[in-house]
């Protein structure tokens, strides 16, 4: 059977339901959802998806057992095998990455500081020796890496983002490591007035990473969405400054940011009131961030956006994801969307 999107859903803790979706889900063509759970732990939480770039069939998803691949779109899963003696809670998978250069360089992101990586697509990991970034606070969760970065012209330059932790670099393909927080910790203690955000803990905020990426035509620059909105380093991380959405901005919970696959100038973000809200939003930019506009024209989008993807066969295809099993889709370049309700969300 062929899927039009793959979707993976899982518990989230500040809503977390008896009754909450969890699985991994392909979108048929009589646009109804077929869970798609062969070899998949039971009750799985899927918090990562991704598809390798040139074998789409070939898909790999995190879940709070480990990663796993898929080489048939989904029909059947098997383990990835972490080192021996991982602990638990070093299984539980946030992130994963391709090499843009070398997809057989995978890299898993879990709880905590982990990091691993296999250079054989998998068949083998190594643990990266990440050190605690500077700036931690305390939280209700631990942290996890959401999200890790390779630039595409230097495989050596790796960025990882922790939630709640702030960013950590390395320019050595993972031997060393320094932290990218000092900046952001101070631009923590100025004045936001593009932030509808309130924290407890000013610093918190400006720690809460959900999502990087290089610059698509400069992969000197970086962009991050975090808690207090989405940010831009010129230098690899090392300094950063904010970067508003002009008449926008009070939707300021920045939950992902991502390049378009097909037009080099494109971008979009994900945007929100808070992590629990009644209104989010997509942007798009195609001029690499310099300016953003309304993306979902005539979308009622009434809860936190958590995601958004742009199709590997087409820019005019785009979804994103909202909290309570939500997802919204186009395939027009954003003239008409379409909404779809995942089973029991």
């Amino acid at each position: 059977m062929t899927y039009s999107l793959f979707v993976g859903a899982g518990q989230w803790q500040a809503a977390a339901s008896e009754t909450a979706t969890q699985g991994f889900f392909g979108l048929d063509g009589d646009a109804q959802w077929q869970p798609l759970s062969n070899g998949l732990p039971d009750q799985v939480e899927v918090r990562s998806i991704v598809l390798h770039p040139d074998c789409p069939n070939t898909i790999y998803a995190g879940t709070q057992r480990g990663p796993y691949r898929s080489k048939d779109a989904g029909e059947s899963w098997h383990s990835l095998t972490l080192p021996e003696g991982t602990p638990d809670e070093e299984r539980v998978v946030w992130s994963i990455c391709l090499d843009p250069s070398d997809p057989k360089t995978i890299y898993v992101g879990t709880q905590n500081t982990t990091v691993f990586r296999s250079r054989d697509g998998g068949q083998g990991f190594e643990r990266l020796a990440i050190p605690e970034p500077e700036g931690v606070v305390c939280a209700s969760f631990a942290m996890r890496v959401i999200r890790i970065a390779v630039a595409a012209d230097d495989p050596s330059h790796i960025l990882v983002a922790f939630e709640i932790g702030g960013l950590v670099r390395s320019r050595d393909g993972g031997a060393n490591w320094e932290s990218c927080n000092s900046d952001l910790l101070n631009l923590s203690r100025q004045g936001h007035p593009r932030s509808a955000i309130v924290s407890d803990q000013d610093t918190e905020g400006m720690m809460d990473s959900h999502a990087l990426i290089f610059d698509p035509g400069d992969q000197d620059a970086v962009w991050l969405a975090n808690r207090m909105g989405l940010f831009r380093s010129e230098d690899g991380g090392e300094h950063w400054s904010e970067f508003g959405i002009g008449e926008f901005s009070p939707l300021t919970y920045a939950r992902d940011i991502q390049a378009s696959r097909h037009q080099p100038d494109r971008m979009y973000v994900a945007l929100s009131l808070a992590a629990a809200c009644d209104k989010g939003s997509l942007y798009r930019s195609d001029d690499r961030g310099q300016s953003w506009n309304r993306f979902d024209h005539d979308v009622d989008i009434d809860s936190t956006l958590m995601a958004v993807a742009e199709s590997i066969t087409s820019s005019n295809r785009v979804y994103c994801a909202a909290r309570h099993g939500k997802i919204y889709g186009t395939e027009d370049g954003g003239e008409s969307w379409t909404s779809y309700q995942l089973p029991n969300g």
